[in-house]
């Protein structure tokens, strides 16, 4: 039995489907985070899923299983233990945020993207609360977690559940279209614009208006929160909002654009305003991503002239959803 090998210490986050608890290998006296997934919500293959992609995934950005348990009501995976914090977090608690400090992680998440996505494995959950930080090395970088919704890409069309807030899904899962590798690749833009301004680009006052905004790509740059931001900036993250996720770049592509390469000397050099984000990251902090949005689909098309639909949107809805336009 588990608890015969562990000492329980802490739970250390709790997830949609799951908890994480920070335990005492007791046979090696190390740290370890045992993640306890609810048989009430996942099916035993799903958990298995999840444990047999960490096995397979063999790279420094993704966290390493030593183990796995089933008990009465949980399968058990104990992991390697994560506890220096949220990459957000710790971008806050330095004295001035830079553009290029944003670009660096951004660049590093974007590396540990194009790994997974080479093993032609889809994240489907890029959020600010799946990226850690491992200060244990001398240049501290990005851990991306979760993997519980994690899926192979193949010549099989696979749909993704929307779940709780839509703020960083792409039109692709909030339409109830197949997914692709670009899904990760939308998401990675929303943080960007996140990391830069400290707001959400197609946040509004209900989830069913944050989906229409989405759907739309309705975002803009407002001068009071990009004053201090480069062109180039701006431009890599309108590179990657496309609304059709054909037209976004691949991971590799976006690693190539000018404004990741180090040292490029197009970065502001005016210290970011961090008095949203802080705002933004205690408000997520509150939120639990775990309902499904009820309807959704219906709701778009009860509040979206087919005229105000992009191309790729209306491309999606009819051929992959199952509307029509007259």
């Amino acid at each position: 039995m588990i608890y015969s090998w562990i000492v329980f210490i802490i739970v250390s986050s709790r997830g949609r489907f799951s908890t994480v608890k920070k335990c005492i290998h007791k046979a090696t006296r190390k740290d370890v985070a045992v993640k306890f997934i609810s048989k009430k919500m996942k099916k035993k293959e799903q958990a298995a899923h999840e444990a047999a992609l960490l096995q397979h995934l063999q790279h420094p950005q993704y966290i390493t299983i030593h183990d796995t348990y089933e008990s009465p009501t949980s399968y058990i995976l104990v992991l390697e233990l994560m506890d220096d914090g949220r990459l957000l977090d710790y971008l806050m608690n330095h004295d001035e945020l830079m553009e290029e400090k944003v670009a660096f992680y951004i660049r590093d998440t974007m590396e540990a993207l194009q790994y997974l996505h080479n093993c032609r494995v889809a994240h489907l959950d890029i959020k600010p609360e799946n990226l850690l930080i491992d200060l244990r090395i001398p240049v501290p970088r990005v851990k991306l977690i979760d993997l519980e919704d994690a899926v192979q890409i193949t010549g099989h069309y696979h749909v993704h559940q929307l779940l709780g807030n839509p703020e960083f899904a792409a039109p692709e899962v909030i339409q109830g279209a197949p997914v692709s590798l670009g899904t990760d690749i939308w998401s990675i833009g929303v943080l960007t614009y996140v990391m830069l301004s400290g707001v959400s680009p197609f946040l509004d006052e209900s989830k069913e208006e944050t989906c229409i905004n989405v759907c739309r790509v309705d975002f803009s740059f407002p001068h009071e929160y990009f004053c201090d931001v480069s062109h180039a900036a701006r431009d890599f993250i309108n590179v990657i909002l496309q609304d059709d996720f054909r037209r976004r770049p691949t991971a590799a592509t976006c690693l190539q654009h000018p404004w990741l390469q180090p040292h490029n000397g197009s970065y502001s050099k005016i210290p970011l305003d961090t008095s949203r984000l802080a705002c933004f990251i205690e408000r997520r902090r509150h939120q639990y991503d775990v309902h499904p949005v009820p309807n959704v689909k219906s709701f778009i098309m009860s509040r979206m002239n087919p005229g105000t639909l992009t191309l790729g949107s209306r491309h999606l809805l009819q051929n992959c959803v199952g509307f029509r336009f007259c």
